[in-house]
């Protein structure tokens, strides 16, 4: 309990001292705390038409400006960060839980199941996403937090094979090969042993793949399986945007720079914990 009490603490402590991690964690938390409080702190209803004020550039009334329908982009951000910042965590919970329960197996088991199990991995890799989300709709309904979960059920197979790599590389080391001549139990192994070791290159996969999940979102709200309007996402806001950069740019540059930030912010977060996480990191 000690040594598990002393790995944690050692990581926190050098998570602390990566000043770019902290400032990382830091805007993280900020944008939480905003789209938490988003129907308080937004100065209008995400859903407000102005249709007289139109699409008009920021101003003391509207800081950020509006959109072609006169909805405040402002209200429309701060909504749109719950959804983008929800789909990106649970649907990266989801392919975390899936791909590392999946690549520990296949990697400690070794063998046939090993080579089975990664074989699903190859086919699933050459089957279109899109159809296997569609079916979904199809099948249980239009629904926001199956849409959250078809995201992650397609998101785990590159974590399933950093996992298992991870597996291999380590279930050949002395002191994984010491602890199973002391007959170490497998869940005592993966706690103690594996586990510890493989979180750096799972957190910064993680935090790489909440940018790439809230993308996919906006790629399924521009084919109509999505988020549906009213509702807003970042991803959706950035697809308006584009579709009329050249006359209203702000409503490109603001959620694409509250998108560029966030990226930032998980980039640097995972590179230190990444740092913090890994037992070889010496003082």
């Amino acid at each position: 309990m000690s040594q598990s009490s002393s790995l944690w603490s050692d990581a926190l402590r050098r998570l602390f001292k990566n000043k770019a991690a902290v400032a990382g964690a830091i805007v993280l938390l900020v944008l939480i705390v905003l789209a938490a409080f988003a129907p308080w702190i937004a100065p209008y209803p995400y859903a407000y038409q102005n249709l007289d004020l139109g699409a008009s550039p920021p101003s003391s009334v509207h800081l950020l400006g509006t959109d072609v329908l006169g909805r405040d982009l402002l209200s429309r951000i701060l909504y749109g960060a719950r959804i983008s910042l929800l789909v990106g965590f649970i649907a990266t919970t989801v392919a975390l839980i899936i791909g590392v329960s999946w690549g520990i197996i296949a990697g400690y088991a070794g063998g046939k199941i090993d080579s089975v199990m990664m074989r699903i991995v190859d086919i699933l890799y050459g089957l279109p996403f899109i159809i296997f989300i569609i079916l979904l709709m199809v099948i249980f309904g239009r629904n926001l937090w199956l849409l959250f979960l078809a995201i992650g059920a397609v998101e785990w197979l590159t974590m399933a094979r950093i996992v298992r790599a991870q597996v291999l590389s380590l279930k050949n080391q002395e002191f994984v090969l010491a602890a199973q001549a002391m007959g170490v139990s497998n869940f005592a192994m993966f706690k103690r042993h594996l586990l510890p070791n493989i979180l750096g290159p799972v957190a910064v996969y993680a935090t790489l793949t909440i940018p790439q999940v809230m993308l996919l979102e906006s790629f399924l709200s521009f084919l109509g399986l999505g988020i549906q309007p009213p509702m807003s996402s970042w991803g959706t806001l950035i697809k308006d945007g584009v579709e009329s950069m050249e006359e209203y740019s702000w409503l490109l540059i603001y959620p694409g720079l509250t998108f560029t930030i966030t990226l930032f912010a998980l980039n640097f977060f995972g590179d230190g914990l990444r740092d913090a996480l890994d037992p070889k990191t010496s003082e």
